[in-house]
């Protein structure tokens, strides 16, 4: 059985937490590494280690609003607001990315030192732990059917290869020497590059979730066998699901016998209601309409 909503905010906000505090750290590490050790790479690296912790700030407030119980103004709850931060969270990427382009542009034609060999020792455990709070989170992320929480681990995972763009970059500059001083700011344009397909990754799934876009078959499909298992009901017809947080609230059309009273109707849609919510304990507002069988 899936865990209860509130569970899953627990979760989210415990997580976001985690990533808030790795950031911090990891963005203070990279800037005193890239400063002192003259690596571009790594201070666009630190760049968007910066970012990230603005963007996690976001999504941690994000998690705490939508957690807010429904109220007249807001009968279906305040879910809605997970995919707005999620757009904040890719403008704060983009952002990033357009710095770090520009900054490595302007780097690549202008002479400068080659970075310091000790900045490769820095950035190896960097990357190899980004990579597992990416693995960390996005598993947080599927479990708790947080978009927000999944925009975050995909800033883990951009982080990573931000931090392997440059040692790859710093590697090259250290190993050929002169005349490829500029790899390392090319590693850093690269970062950009990806930082901006990650932030469409995250953004897409966010506007279909604002947009009720069908995406949810697997659902469906669990809410359909499990809707079988109620005395009463023949068969289901249409399923609409629409997305707020991290709750899914269903329209759902059931099939009866034709014969029976308003009253019977009546009862077996409670009973299905209160069964499909007993057994997907994500689901929200549930609306069932009862649909007559052949009749005669």
């Amino acid at each position: 059985m899936a865990a209860n909503p509130t569970s899953n905010q627990k979760t989210a906000i415990r997580t976001t937490c985690f990533s808030i505090i790795g950031n911090s750290v990891l963005a203070i590490i990279k800037w005193l590494a890239g400063y002192f050790g003259n690596s571009y790479a790594l201070i666009a690296d630190a760049i968007e280690s910066t970012t990230d912790i603005f963007s996690s700030l976001l999504v941690l407030l994000g998690l705490k609003y939508t957690n807010r119980p429904a109220d007249k103004n807001h009968p279906y709850g305040h879910g809605r607001l997970e995919p707005l931060v999620t757009f904040m969270v890719v403008a704060f990427l983009v952002t990033s990315a357009t710095i770090i382009a520009y900054e490595s542009i302007h780097n690549i034609g202008t002479p400068h030192e080659p970075p310091k060999k000790f900045t490769l020792y820095i950035l190896i455990p960097l990357i190899l732990w980004k990579e597992i709070s990416f693995q960390l989170v996005l598993r947080k992320a599927k479990q708790t059917h947080s978009t927000s929480l999944k925009a975050d681990a995909w800033h883990h995972r951009s982080d990573a290869i931000t931090s392997m763009a440059a040692f790859i970059g710093i590697s090259i500059s250290l190993i050929f020497g002169n005349g490829y001083e500029s790899a390392d700011d090319w590693a850093a344009l690269f970062a950009s590059a990806f930082i901006l397909y990650n932030s469409y990754r995250i953004f897409r799934p966010a506007l279909g979730e604002i947009m009720d876009e069908n995406l949810y078959e697997d659902l469906i499909e669990e809410i359909r066998k499990v809707s079988l298992t109620v005395e009463g009901v023949a068969g289901t017809e249409k399923c609409f699901i629409r997305k707020a947080g991290m709750t899914y609230h269903v329209d759902l059309h059931a099939i009866v016998n034709a014969n029976i009273s308003v009253k019977q109707g009546h009862d077996i849609a409670h009973n299905l209601k209160n069964t499909l919510r007993q057994n997907i304990p994500q689901l929200g507002h549930v609306l069932i309409h009862i649909e007559p069988d052949n009749y005669e």
